[in-house]
């Protein structure tokens, strides 16, 4: 029975925050433990809120793709069925080309690669700044504050805490390295 992609990345940070639970109440005490998993509960709210905001980002994206391809009428398939005389679609049979003209093509693909990553960089922002992203950062944030002013801040609790995410995804690579 395969498990899937989630349910194996749930189980690996599971393991280490229980771990982290079992060495924390060996080496660390109480403060330990409270820190530590106030920090593990804000970064896999962190975690989780990039991804939503990620797929949603892709999932539009594809939405758009899709809507694109599909603008194709049934007739234009079938006249042309590898879009071979499509407008953008153009061979250019010259063989020499000139210092000039490769400097004028090199021009022309640098400026339209500038605007396609101004474009891409503003299209992925909603991703980037996600709601739930930057609501896991305020709650680390708070959270923090929260554990110094009453005193019971243990900050290496607080670190191994944050530690999970990153622990966690570098075991669950090596797992998938190792199993595919």
């Amino acid at each position: 029975m395969k498990m899937t992609t989630i349910k194996k990345f749930a189980l690996i940070f599971l393991v280490v925050d229980i771990t982290i639970i079992i060495l924390g109440l060996l080496l660390g005490g109480d403060n330990f433990i409270v820190n530590s998993q106030v920090a593990v509960f804000c970064s896999m709210f962190i975690v989780i809120g990039t991804f939503l905001g990620y797929y949603r980002t892709v999932k539009a994206k594809t939405e758009i793709l899709s809507e694109q391809i599909n603008e194709r009428d049934a007739i234009d398939k079938i006249d042309d069925p590898y879009d071979l005389y499509d407008e953008d679609f153009k061979i250019n049979e010259q063989e020499d080309f000139t210092s000039e003209e490769i400097k004028g093509i090199i021009n022309e693909e640098k400026s339209r690669f500038k605007g396609n990553a101004i474009k891409n960089t503003l299209s992925t922002m909603s991703g980037f700044a996600s709601i739930y992203r930057i609501a896991g950062y305020a709650l680390l944030v708070i959270g923090f504050f929260f554990l110094r002013n009453n005193e019971i801040l243990n900050i290496y609790g607080f670190v191994v805490g944050i530690s999970v995410v990153p622990v966690g995804t570098l075991l669950f690579q090596l797992n998938l390295n190792n199993n595919p």
